[in-house]
């Protein structure tokens, strides 16, 4: 049987408002009942001791808090909608969402995937209460009920594709639901599944029922298999788990808690009583597990058991475990059930045990079973070959094994046996890292924000970069991005200063892009280098090294030394042309390639005399050995001529630096970087000559680190020997545009032959040519420098590049600490962008770290009267109304005036919203829950408010409205068309 691996848990139990808390819970051995609250109904009326027609026999069972808090902007649902859904659905969703991202992905990015969608459910009393309020049924109340709405409405609002069922077999539905969801994933139907269980206690009907069925405890207590065992204490909660196929979670790198080896459903048949347990058909369960799963008996540490607390069930199912486990030969199987902790959750209660088993495996420790205060001497417990789980038990390290049984009241079985998951993959370390968090709005980011900064508190600095790494991947999806860089101590003061109020610059507020991001990349040319290049880069960063390493290997080839003995030496090597040009262009190319692999898409490439060879190898019109080839012959050739050459950048204009060189007839013009800014190149003596002259009319002049008068006449001497080197060089096609400094226009890469690089190292360079060229050509978002330097960033400002366009650093020089990719990550990520930070990371960060869970607003209350609480009701401008100003002559700009606010309102009152908190950018369907049920109502009561609309069609109106602005300026100007035509003024 194909092993199934659960990858992410979220819970919500009684005293336990998550996971971690109900594990502190369990371990602690807390018991949680308390007495029946105010808001779900009055105990007085229905409470007798002595349990008599109609009434039950308990004042108390286990409850969970907040029932009635639900955060529907979150999900995109109007109040008036979700007032009307059944709790156990709203608790669904948030649950879903926060299991999901425990599992490590993205729950947007689950859109239109092979997600499949099982909740348990054994009672929805809820949909009891709206369904036959006949006079108040709408519309809402009838989507907002109802079981098969449990799982469709997960389905519906992750936009996920695979199966969506809800399943009903009493106390046996959630784990049911595990294992259809399990069978969905081995036969391929779903690639990952959602399993969950709900229930909630709104009435005491079933509380009722149980009392007069003899299954009631007094005292609102589960005390499964003890020796005062006396019935069932009800409670209440929802639970969610992620499952995947064990191998694709592997290879995701998700966490795992536990590993599903096998299960198995089936029913009791027909046996002494529908309500009755068979001992029989759980030991064909239990044995067809343990055979699908290809294990023994002996080899399972415990049991989760069903464990109602009653005699009769207790002692059924002891019995069938003694069938299965009384002949082992080593230690007693373990016994426990959750419900001795949170009573029985009915629909949920499949789902409990199982998330308390996976908990269990994962932490090595079966907590305590609280049962009483001594066994029932009937179970014949060690006859059985089974020991109660009285106090904590230590699990083996690895390959732990655990079962969970799940019995319905109408004979409905279900057990699974699980396994502790695989060893983890130790994670990379790193101290610094990239922290993503996004949320809907402002103070939802703020909230998670808080969040999120606590639990760095206790993190590994060690781990930083892979804890960081995750956060990338599940929480990036909403519109409010924020965005931290640095160490552990780095990211929670920020987090400290966002949530503060402060640090805004922290925040974007754009959408995700769903296209790579846009830049534009330059490659830097000699000049730019330094002893050290990149060094701590290097060190740290496996993604550049492997680069480096590899296009250094092939330069080696032809320079018959290590090129990298050079980059990291302090022997003076890069002094030497022939050795700093290929150098650099292994820098240089490395850099590019490091980018070019996180998944950003290169708009152009634009190369500063040697960098132009690197920009055709990035871009594939020169493959890395002919790349190679060239600028080690050009180097090797070029410092062959005499040292006797000097350049010097100038402030100058192009007319003013032409003068100049007609008045010094050894110089020339060497590069063209902008409006004011030249290089000028010649004979020692010559340059001397100019920038004295420069210098007298309080010229701005800065003499560049070189050996020889580069772009100049003085290399005229070695062109023909570089023309014929080259000779038989096939460029092929550029992968992205290039745009070339000697052309200073855009060039396909079949112009790159060996007279083209010829002329290349004597030509004039036209940096800012080619940058205006494919500025106006590809209007990027960035531009990024690759080199050691951050030399052209600054000369291509002054290229008309738009102040728009961002410039990101891939080194800043001799004082880099080997961070700036990750300043690149978090710049694009704060964008909206999603680079593959894998790579900007320096490499795989191993597996995806547990996150906080996303913190829902709990603001919002709605309860069983299905009312929205709203004391600012603004009313509707009636038509009537808009006759009297307009027979009054007051202004058209006033009337207008009014029908906005009485649409405005229209819109709230429909939806539920207070007037105060529309705006006109809200989307009507993804911000504010108008689906097409809600827009045809809002339609019907815009057609009764104003009678000239009432011609108004669906197909008229919906292509046309997107948002609240849309459909007050579609009101305005029909009311303002009929009222002219009516002789208004409006």
């Amino acid at each position: 049987m194909i092993p199934v691996a659960v990858t992410g848990i979220d819970c919500r139990f009684p005293g336990a408002p998550d996971r971690d808390a109900f594990w502190r819970l369990l371990m602690d051995g807390v018991v949680t009942d308390t007495e029946v609250p105010k808001q779900r109904w009055d105990i007085d009326a229905y409470y007798s001791a002595g349990g008599g027609p109609g009434t039950t026999n308990t004042r108390r069972a286990h409850f969970i808090d907040n029932a009635d808090a639900f955060d529907n902007s979150f999900f995109g649902i109007a109040p008036v909608e979700a007032a009307a859904l059944d709790p156990q659905q709203r608790m669904l969703l948030e649950s879903s969402w926060r299991a999901i991202e425990d599992a490590g992905i993205d729950p947007r990015s689950l859109a239109g995937t092979q997600t499949g969608v099982f909740v348990g459910i054994m009672s929805s009393e809820w949909s009891n209460l709206q369904i036959f309020d006949l006079p108040g049924l709408t519309s809402v109340r009838g989507t907002g009920t109802g079981y098969f709405m449990t799982a469709n409405r997960i389905s519906y609002h992750l936009g996920l594709r695979g199966p969506s069922v809800a399943i009903d077999s009493a106390c046996s539905s959630s784990l049911t639901a595990v294992h259809q969801a399990c069978a969905a994933l081995r036969s391929g139907e779903a690639d990952t599944a959602i399993a969950a269980g709900t229930n909630l206690i709104m009435t005491p009907a079933l509380s009722i029922f149980y009392t007069q069925a003899g299954l009631s405890a007094p005292d609102g207590r589960c005390k499964p298999f003890g020796r005062r065992a006396d019935g069932i204490g009800r409670g209440e909660g929802v639970g969610t788990v992620v499952l995947r196929r064990l191998d694709d979670a592997l290879a995701a790198g998700q966490p795992i808690y536990a590993v599903v080896k096998s299960s198995v459903a089936n029913h009791d048949g027909r046996s002494n009583g529908i309500t009755a347990p068979s001992r029989r058909s759980q030991v064909d369960l239990m044995r067809r597990a343990l055979s699908l799963a290809e294990i023994a008996a002996e080899q399972l540490s415990f049991v989760e058991a069903h464990g109602t607390g009653t005699v009769l069930g207790d002692r059924i199912e002891a019995n069938a475990l003694g069938d299965v486990h009384k002949t082992r030969s080593g230690q007693p199987c373990l016994l426990g059930s959750v419900k001795g902790n949170i009573g029985h959750t009915e629909g949920s209660a499949g789902i409990a045990a199982f998330i308390k088993t996976c908990l269990a495996l994962h932490h090595r420790v079966l907590p305590p079973t609280v049962f009483g205060d001594a066994a029932d001497p009937g179970l014949r417990l060690e006859e059985n070959g089974l020991q109660l789980a009285d106090d904590r038990r230590e699990l083996r390290a690895t390959g732990a094994l655990g079962a969970v049984s799940s019995f319905g009241l109408g004979g409905s079985n279900a057990h699974a046996i699980v396994q502790s998951a695989p060893a983890a993959t130790p994670c990379r370390l790193g101290r610094n890292g990239v922290l993503t968090i996004s949320a809907p709005s402002p103070q939802a980011l703020r909230h998670n924000a808080t969040s999120i900064a606590s639990a760095l508190r206790t993190l590994d600095p060690a781990q930083v970069r892979s804890w960081c790494r995750s956060t990338n991947v599940v929480k990036r999806s909403h519109p409010h991005r924020l965005v931290v860089e640095g160490t552990r101590d780095t990211l929670a003061d920020g987090l400290r200063q966002f949530a503060s109020g402060a640090r805004g610059d922290l925040t974007s507020s754009v959408p995700s892009h769903k296209q790579p991001a846009g830049v534009g990349l330059l490659f830097t040319g000699q000049a730019s280098h330094y002893p050290g290049m990149t060094r701590r880069l290097y060190a740290t960063h496996a993604i550049y090294r492997k680069n480096l390493d590899t296009v250094a290997a092939t330069v080696e080839q032809h320079l018959h030394s290590d090129p990298r003995a050079a980059i990291f030496g302090d022997d003076g090597r890069l002094e030497h042309t022939s050795v700093a040009q290929p150098a650099l262009f292994a820098v240089s190319y490395a850099l590019g390639k490091t980018l070019q692999e996180s998944g950003i898409r290169p708009l152009f490439g634009i190369g500063h005399s040697l960098g132009e060879v690197t920009a055709a190898c990035l871009a594939g019109a020169l493959t890395v050995d002919t790349a190679a080839k060239v600028v080690v012959a050009r180097g090797r050739l070029m410092g062959s001529l005499p040292r006797d050459g000097a350049m010097i950048a100038v402030d100058l204009t192009v007319e003013e630096a032409e003068a100049l060189v007609a008045a010094e007839p050894r110089c020339s013009i060497a590069a063209v970087n902008g409006p004011r800014s030249q290089t000028i190149s010649g004979t020692t003596e010559a340059v001397a000559r100019a920038e004295t002259m420069i210098r007298r009319r309080g010229g701005k002049v800065v003499n560049l680190a070189v050996s020889h008068a580069f772009h100049s006449p003085l290399m005229e001497p070695v062109v023909a020997a570089l023309r014929h080197e080259l000779a038989g060089l096939t460029p092929g096609p550029a992968e992205f545009p290039l745009f070339s400094t000697v052309l200073g226009r855009e060039v396909t890469g079949d112009e790159l032959t060996a007279d083209y690089w010829a002329h290349h190292v004597g030509a004039p360079v036209r940096f800012a040519d080619a940058v205006q060229a494919a500025v106006r050509s590809t209007s990027p978002d960035y531009i990024a420098e690759a080199g050691p330097k951050t030399a052209l960033l600054t000369l291509a400002r002054q290229c008309e590049v738009p102040a728009r366009t961002r410039a990101l650093a891939l080194c800043r020089g001799p004082e880099s600490d080997g961070t700036e990719l990750l300043s690149v990550a978090a710049t694009l990520m704060r964008d909206g962008y999603s680079p593959d930070l894998s790579t900007l990371y320096g490499g795989e960060a191993g597996p995806l770290h547990r996150l906080p869970p996303y913190v829902f607003d709990s603001s919002n209350r709605y309860w069983s009267d299905g009312q929205v609480a709203s004391d600012r009701r603004v009313v509707p401008i009636a038509p009537a109304q808009l006759n009297t100003a307009a027979a009054r002559h007051e202004p058209t700009e006033y009337a207008r005036r009014g029908i906005a606010d009485g649409i405005m309102s229209l819109i709230a009152e429909v939806g539920g919203y207070q007037l105060d908190t529309l705006t006109r950018s809200q989307r009507l369907a993804d911000d504010l829950g108008y689906d097409s049920l809600l827009q045809l109502r809002l339609l019907d009561r815009l057609r009764q408010q104003y009678p000239q609309l009432r011609h108004v069609t669906v197909d008229e109106l919906l292509p046309r409205i997107h948002n609240v602005g849309d459909l007050v300026d579609f009101a305005v100007q029909r009311l303002e068309h009929n009222g002219k035509h009516n002789g208004m003024s409006a």
